[in-house]
């Protein structure tokens, strides 16, 4: 049987070689991440935990709960985050999901309205044992692109993304990464003004963008047109094996030729061939059967739609009953 460790008990050494052998590994859930998380005690409290049996580690969980300057906003909207899932080795006991998933609950439901699991790989075979524990299964699907072929990349375009693809080139807009914090608080500029147009959910403030550039967590590749960034993206990367679609953004009202969030999107799937990445993840495309935007966008750049879904314990059903009518609310207006 496991034991539980907590951050200050884990072997880091141990913690990155899970991550990077695990099928269910993330970048999210690395030690990389959760140095990033803790380098922003503002915006989030991190916590990590693990199982260790016979002295080898056997799975981690990353995360972070929200944080709010304001007292009374905290208190409706704290939420415990896991992106990515939990990360286990292979053939990891179901009675040891139990338990880690048992203490993570129980250690979290005074912190947070719920506790959330945003899967991006398969974790079926331990659906029943997260339920045991007190998770409940959400379907929620997610695109994963397959980028280690181009010219198989380039077939699976739709005609659309093709011509938007030519165009925007013969144009003359240029993909390149961020090289100056001003790069990013322009691209950030784009971002902020989607959220508050047509995403309406919460959204980290500049310090966070900033903090992810200076640290080097990953990349920001940015669209340029006659050197003004028009749209970009942001981009974690687990070495060797997947890039994250985080953040994108493009300022396609104001340049409908160059098309900036295609490019965006295009430019993160060729680099992940470039650098020999075989997965782009973009991290979510909407629960099924509702209509979402952003997957019908997604999907004519390809990619094989998956249904990894989330794992959800709701500490406080009353709160959490409130806040998603609250969102309901902005989402409509």
């Amino acid at each position: 049987m496991a034991h539980i460790l907590t951050y200050k008990q884990i072997d880091r050494q141990q913690w990155s070689a899970l991550v990077r052998m695990s099928e269910t590994g993330t970048w999210f859930q690395s030690p990389e991440a959760y140095d990033f998380f803790a380098s922003l005690p503002e915006l989030m409290e991190p916590f990590a935990y693990a199982a260790e049996e016979s002295g080898e580690l056997r799975a981690v969980c990353v995360g972070y709960v929200t944080k709010e300057r304001s007292a009374i906003k905290q208190f409706f909207t704290r939420r415990a985050i896991i992106i990515g899932g939990v990360v286990m080795a292979a053939n990891y006991a179901k009675e040891d999901i139990i338990l880690l998933s048992n203490y993570i609950r129980k250690d979290l439901e005074q912190k947070s309205i719920y506790i959330e699991t945003r899967n991006f790989n398969d974790f079926s075979p331990w659906k029943e044992a997260f339920e045991t524990a007190g998770f409940t299964y959400q379907p929620h699907l997610n695109f994963h692109f397959d980028c280690s072929d181009r010219e198989a990349m380039w077939t699976g375009l739709s005609e659309t993304r093709k011509r938007q693809i030519h165009k925007a080139q013969k144009n003359g807009v240029v993909i390149e990464e961020a090289q100056t914090e001003q790069e990013v608080v322009d691209w950030y500029a784009i971002l902020l003004d989607l959220y508050r147009r047509k995403v309406k959910t919460p959204l980290f403030p500049l310090s966070f963008f900033l903090a992810f550039f200076r640290q080097k967590r990953g990349i920001y590749l940015l669209v340029k047109s006659e050197g003004k960034v028009i749209g970009g993206i942001m981009c974690p990367i687990k070495e060797e094996q997947c890039i994250y679609e985080w953040f994108v953004c493009g300022m396609d009202s104001s340049y409908k030729s160059l098309s900036p969030s295609v490019m965006a999107t295009w430019a993160a799937m060729e680099y992940a061939h470039t650098h020999q990445l075989p997965r782009f993840d973009i991290m979510g495309a909407g629960e099924p059967g509702v209509p979402y935007g952003v997957r019908d966008f997604k999907a004519e750049f390809g990619g094989k739609l998956v249904e990894h879904g989330r794992f959800i314990h709701i500490c406080k059903p009353s709160l959490y009953r409130l806040g998603t009518c609250v969102v309901k609310f902005l989402k409509r207006k």
